[in-house]
This record gives C-alpha cells, sequence and structure tokens, in this order.
C-alpha cells in the first residue's frame, strides 16, 4: 500500500515539473528586435548603444539623455539592487538619469519563466534585460561580475566605469 502510495506521488510529480516545463519552457525573446554594442566593452572611451527589452517586453533604447548604467551579472547583486531601488521612489532611476540592465543570459528559459520574470513584473521599476549570451559578452567584465558594475555616460560614451560590492549599494547614487 505504502510503496502505491509513494509511486502514486512520484508520478504526481513528474507529470507536475513537465507540465511547468511545457508551460514555462517556451522561450519568447526575439532576438531580432534587440541589439546591444559597445565599441570596446565596458572600458572609458567605449561607445555603446542597444535596444533591450524591460521585464514586461517593452523595448528601451539608450538615448543621450542617460548619465548612468547600472549592470548586474549575477543574481545577488541584482537582488541587493533591486531591494535597494525598492525603498525609493518610483520614479527615481529616471530622476538620476539610470538605467538598470540585468543579464539573465545564463539561465534556464524554465527558471526565467517561472520565477525571475514574474519576480522582475513586481519591480515598480524598470528593469532592462539581457536575454542573450552573445549580447552579454559584449558589456560583462571578465573580473568583478559579481559586482554591481555602474558605467556612467556622456552623449552614449563611457567616461567612467566603477565596480560596488553588495554591501556599497548606497555609495551608487552619491
Amino acid at each position: 500500500m505504502i510503496k502505491k502510495l509513494i509511486l502514486g506521488i512520484f508520478a504526481l510529480l513528474i507529470i507536475g515539473v513537465g507540465t511547468l516545463f511545457i508551460i514555462n519552457g517556451e522561450d519568447k525573446y526575439e532576438a531580432d528586435k534587440y541589439n546591444l554594442t559597445a565599441t570596446n566593452g565596458l572600458e572609458k572611451g567605449s561607445k555603446i548603444d542597444f535596444t533591450l527589452p524591460d521585464q514586461f517586453d517593452r523595448p528601451h533604447s539608450l538615448t543621450k539623455d542617460i548619465t548612468k548604467l547600472i549592470f548586474v551579472f549575477s543574481k545577488k547583486s541584482g537582488h541587493t539592487l533591486k531591494e535597494f531601488l525598492k525603498t525609493k521612489p518610483k520614479d527615481f532611476l529616471t530622476q538620476h538619469k539610470t538605467l538598470f540592465i540585468a543579464d539573465i543570459s545564463p539561465m534556464p528559459v524554465v527558471i526565467r519563466n517561472t520565477f525571475a520574470l514574474p519576480d522582475f513584473k513586481k519591480s515598480p521599476f524598470s528593469v532592462l534585460l539581457i536575454y542573450d549570451k552573445e549580447l552579454a559578452k559584449k558589456v560583462k567584465p571578465k573580473e568583478n561580475s559579481d559586482k554591481i558594475v555602474v558605467v556612467s555616460l556622456k552623449d552614449k560614451t563611457i567616461t567612467n566605469v566603477e565596480f560596488f560590492s553588495n554591501n556599497e549599494v548606497e555609495k551608487i547614487f552619491n
């Protein structure tokens, strides 16, 4: 009797996971709609331009009035920055002429669709997303990718790059 119960629970678990994978395993990212270029990566003097989707699949293009980009390439730094921004007014990033960009390219599609995107959609601010590993390579630092990367811009040209650890998030806007 117990053996049948365990097999039944196991079968339901497999069916549940399979259903979840079928429902959330489809990649809806439209790569041909988005782009990212950086003439020399995230280095001073590099010219950067992009059109990336936010968490609601709305495209955002870099404009000349944006003076700061904040990149996160790790789950921990992303959570740290999101928690910090949740304590600020809804238009905090806009007031600071700043865009928040998260690299989610390493995530498996089912994890991204089931957990990450619904979590991003709870944010009161836009989070631009890098889905494509090839786009991420253009800006992901070889070192310090676990830190919050803050890029200062003037007319889409990088004037400074700073790296902040998770306990230094308050310093980003000082």
